[in-house]
């Protein structure tokens, strides 16, 4: 396929200043409007800048949605296994440069090297699943109540799709969004993170490398009222996907309802793993251990609630709490490091805030509970990894989204009790069980409130060829992932063909 190159770079800069990036609009890199800037600096040391990325406002936003609607009309004819090919081959070329894309993540979000390389990887997964959806946009055909007729429904891009996406995963949620929109045959106009927009630069950067035409992808940097609000607010936008918190969704979905836009919200968690007395108490600590603290707390899947029956409550917290205290915490760049900062100030003092509410509420703090501030931790957001115990689950560090380090563990009296307190919150997106009992499993599977039932795993760890999302305030019911993401990406067409070569009126000309 014939493709446009890129006609400017994506930055400038030399080795004694940061590197200077543009936005991305109809296949040209170019400044924002508002001749304003903002800097990306590493949160494990602030002394590191990553880039200078453009401050853009809603002028910018329109160039780049009038770009993705003029390609948009040539885009949606390709065919879709051909607009698949080029997400395959950039796969291959994510994979290539995995290590790089990876130190840049950690660089900007903070996550350890073994994490960041994951989220590449999971981009590439990603992009593999979907290539393959280009040869599978099936839908059904079906025998017509009428003779000489045939009836099927086919596929068809929703149009012109703005995407808001978060920090904590700057490659591989951007992924999860712009690959399926591809492929399907629309236009994006994407707004990364203001934390972490590199990562989305290096993903479309390798999808044009791909041969993606110029104006399918566009990139527009800054912050959420400037640069976020006018895209779910411009009216040739069709569709809003937005990954982040459940306060800031429902502003979305609300902007977005009054143009009767297609709208997916996927936004906050509060994630409980149960652990019953007969579980595998190794395997259950190591799971809580990741699901907590992985990625500093820092995922709509964590960990954040721990419930134990009583008969191992004890036993499991002593063994939790010193591996917790074990973890080290440090600059994600150094393979060793376990756990890296919080993404900001703004995250870092929120941890701290809860970590004195959970002591205000009376819960006990075993370990934690403050800044990670001597030394090298002074020029990042650092927090201790934290665990309450003897939590009650109506607490708030047991019914809110902390997006930290910070576990509260919760004694129960079996799984009808463990149940019953999972459920108990607004939140809705992934649950865990830990028993060796298969009845209990099953039962869990079909009663736990949730998107998503892991059995003896922890909260987090989603496969990209499964629908991903959740139910109650974690969002509004559409799915990332698998088929799911195709269904949000596409509406339905019912096609009929009547080769009688007569009128035929449905429901009235039947023979009796």
């Amino acid at each position: 396929m014939a493709t446009d190159t890129l006609t400017r770079s994506p930055l400038e800069g030399d080795a004694s200043r940061p590197n200077v990036y543009r936005n991305l609009i109809d296949g040209e890199w170019l400044e924002s409007t508002t001749g304003q800037t903002f800097e990306n600096l590493n949160p494990a040391d602030t002394r590191d800048v990553i880039g200078i990325f453009q401050k853009s406002g809603k002028a910018d936003v329109e160039a780049a949605v009038e770009a993705a609607k003029r390609a948009f009309a040539k885009w949606r004819l390709v065919p879709a296994p051909r607009r698949a090919e080029i997400v395959f081959r950039a796969a291959e070329l994510l994979l290539e440069q995995k290590d790089v894309f990876a130190r840049d993540m950690t660089r900007e979000m903070g996550k350890v090297l073994a994490e960041t390389r994951g989220d590449v990887q999971e981009a590439a997964d990603t992009a593999y699943y979907m290539a393959g959806e280009g040869r599978r946009l099936f839908g059904p055909t079906t025998p017509s109540e009428l003779p000489n007729k045939f009836a099927m429904a086919v596929r068809n891009p929703v149009g012109v799709c703005g995407m808001i996406t978060p920090w904590n995963f700057p490659m591989a949620i951007p992924s999860w969004k712009l690959l399926p929109a591809i492929v399907c045959g629309n236009t994006c106009v994407i707004k990364p993170a203001e934390d972490t927009p590199l990562s989305t630069f290096n993903l479309v950067r390798v999808l044009m490398d791909a041969g993606l035409p110029k104006g399918v992808i566009n990139i527009v940097t800054g912050f959420g009222p400037e640069a976020g609000a006018p895209i779910v607010e411009n009216p040739n936008v069709d569709a809003v996907s937005f990954t982040g918190s459940s306060e800031v969704g429902r502003m979305v979905g609300t902007a977005a309802a009054q143009n009767f836009k297609h709208c997916s919200l996927e936004l906050g968690g509060k994630n409980p793993m149960i652990v019953l007395d007969d579980a595998n108490l190794d395997l259950a600590i190591e799971g809580g251990i990741w699901g907590g603290f992985g990625t500093t707390g820092q995922r709509c899947t964590a960990t954040s609630r721990i419930i134990i029956q009583k008969g191992i409550y004890h036993k499991f917290v002593d063994r939790f709490v010193e591996r917790a205290q074990k973890l080290r915490v440090g600059n994600g760049l150094d393979e060793k490091t376990e756990m890296g900062p919080a993404i900001n100030r703004e995250q870092m003092d929120r941890d701290l805030s809860y970590m004195e509410i959970g002591q205000r509420e009376g819960a006990k703090l075993k370990c934690g509970g403050h800044r990670l501030d001597k030394g090298d931790y002074q020029y990042g957001y650092f927090v201790e990894p934290t665990v309450f115990v003897d939590v009650d689950p109506k607490m708030r560090i047991a019914q809110e989204e902390i997006f930290g380090p910070v576990v509260a563990i919760i004694p129960c009296d079996g799984l009808e009790d463990a149940m019953e307190i999972a459920n108990d919150t607004r939140y809705g997106l992934s649950t865990s069980l830990y028993t060796k009992d298969v009845n209990k499993a099953f039962a869990a599977m079909r009663d736990l409130h949730a998107g998503i039932t892991y059995i003896n795993a922890p909260t987090i760890g989603a496969e990209v060829h499964l629908p991903f999302g959740g139910v109650n305030q974690t969002g509004n019911g559409h799915r990332e992932g698998g088929v799911g993401a195709i269904d949000f990406y596409t509406q339905w067409k019912a096609v009929y063909v009547d080769y009688s070569d007569r009128l035929q009126r449905a429901q009235i000309d039947r023979a009796e």
